[in-house]
């Protein structure tokens, strides 16, 4: 989780001081954002942490296509497995 007082620098100071910042980011695994002119421009993170976000995201991507294809089936958009399996062993020429 972002703290706005720890996690929010300067580029400039994170450039000068990165072996400090980094031990922050491996310590606390949040994010930092850094600015330029007073403005927000770059997050940087630990890897582990951006490897925990990557799969966060695919696990919710894979949730939201199996509910979106449970509710297609529950509008009569989809069709049975083995019709499906079958159709495609024809179109293919695959055997059983």
């Amino acid at each position: 989780m972002l703290d706005l007082d720890r996690d929010i620098h300067p580029l400039s100071d994170f450039k000068r001081n990165t072996p400090k910042y980094l031990e922050q980011l491996r310590e606390t695994g949040d994010p930092m954002v850094l600015t330029i002119n007073g403005r927000a421009a770059l997050v940087v993170m630990d890897t582990e942490s951006y490897q925990e976000i990557l799969d966060r995201l695919a696990y919710a991507e894979e949730l939201a296509a199996i509910r979106k294809g449970i509710e297609e089936f529950d509008r009569g958009e989809g069709r049975p497995a083995r019709k499906a399996l079958e159709e495609l062993r024809r179109k293919h020429g695959i055997s059983r």
